[in-house]
């Protein structure tokens, strides 16, 4: 008669226990970690891949003009300021000519009593020729003495030479004249193309030496992008293929350009090609010099084969492969990659199939004995 409290107490606690193990195991196999394992599932198909290189570089002019003097002096004027479009043969400003001006006059002086010094050589010259031929007539009818003669002919060659002399000292003079108006004119800082002036590097005051730059000019059509890839990507770079150009101060805007030519000389540091790609169309306006651009150059497309999207791509130790599932069974499937492109999908050159599906996302990592369940999307993973 005791024990029959004692036995409803029992079954009235296994009542209780047995429905709360049966909750514990269901919600551990589908919410615990026996749960099974959320996945997003894909077919594999074949399709033409267009693979292409990813670099960055930097705003360059490939001509650039450095105008200074050719000697040290201050600058007296200076009349373009950065960012003016100039015209060859346009004068930007000019140097403080010093004592210049005055050494040009009396250049021009020395170079005048040259010209009088060699007028009155020539004039002794002619004079003593026609003595020389005239005691020369008188001799030869025994009019005069040979000594005469002697004397004469003497006489014009001496006055040869001065003539000579008279010569060389205005060659001298002229070219010494010629040299300093040259120097006079080197004071005006004349631009030597058409361009647009891109740093002005001193003011008006400023004493500056022989060959220092004054202003910089660059040819705005001559822009180009100094682009740096990476050695290991970097096959199928050559000139002429097309490249889109992301300026960093034009966000979301891309320009169109190709690729001029590839650097015959890598940087070993960076382990990186350099190569130089030009705007098929200058943008307006100007971007800085040294500005950062994104560079992505189309390679030409690949024949079509398998492709996958490079997020199902799984490594398991150093084999890559894809979770492959057949049925209800789900394999690691080790496959060989070939070409891929930026936008992320691969070629599979061995492994598998057209028509073979394979996991996307999952939502944690998968091994052989995981329990898996297909769903549209994971949430926080790409679409």
């Amino acid at each position: 008669m005791k024990g029959l409290p004692l036995h409803g107490r029992t079954l009235a606690m296994l009542a209780v226990i047995v429905p709360l193990v049966v909750l514990f195991i269901y919600v551990g196999l589908r919410s615990g970690p026996l749960a099974p394992v959320a996945v997003t599932v894909v077919t594999v198909e074949s399709r033409a891949v267009a693979p292409g290189l990813f670099g960055i570089g930097t705003i360059e002019a490939r001509y650039t003009y450095k105008i200074g003097p050719t000697f040290a002096g201050r600058i007296e004027s200076l009349d373009v300021q950065v960012g003016d479009l100039v015209q060859s043969g346009q004068i930007l400003g000019e140097m403080n000519p010093v004592d210049l001006d005055d050494r040009v006059r009396s250049q021009e002086s020395a170079y005048r009593s040259a010209q009088a010094a060699l007028r009155e050589a020539q004039a002794r010259q002619a004079f003593a020729k026609t003595q020389a031929r005239r005691y020369e007539q008188l001799f030869a009818v025994r009019s005069t003495s040979e000594e005469v003669l002697t004397t004469k002919q003497q006489e014009l060659r001496i006055t040869e030479a001065a003539l000579a002399g008279a010569q060389e000292d205005l060659a001298r003079v002229r070219s010494d004249r010629e040299g300093l108006v040259a120097q006079r004119n080197n004071l005006r800082l004349i631009a030597p193309v058409d361009g647009v002036v891109a740093v002005r590097y001193a003011d008006p005051g400023t004493t500056i030496v022989a060959g220092q730059a004054v202003v910089e000019i660059i040819d705005p059509e001559s822009l180009w992008v100094n682009v740096r890839f990476d050695q290991i990507s970097a096959l199928g770079l050559a000139g002429g293929l097309p490249a889109h150009i992301a300026l960093r101060s034009r966000g979301g805007h891309s320009l169109e350009g190709r690729v001029l030519r590839v650097e015959l000389k890598a940087d070993a540091v960076t382990e990186e090609m350099l190569a130089k790609v030009v705007f098929d169309t200058i943008p307006e306006p100007l971007p800085p010099i040294g500005e950062l651009a994104e560079v992505t150059v189309d390679l030409p497309a690949l024949p079509t084969t398998p492709t996958i999207s490079n997020a199902a791509v799984r490594r398991d130790g150093n084999t890559v492969g894809v979770w492959q599932i057949a049925g209800d069974d789900l394999h690691f499937t080790p496959v060989t990659l070939g070409a891929s492109s930026l936008d992320g999908w691969v070629q599979v050159v061995e492994g598998i199939t057209d028509g073979d599906q394979i996991v996307l996302y999952s939502e944690k990592a998968l091994t052989s004995h995981s329990r898996i369940n297909v769903v549209d999307r994971i949430p926080g993973a790409a679409k």
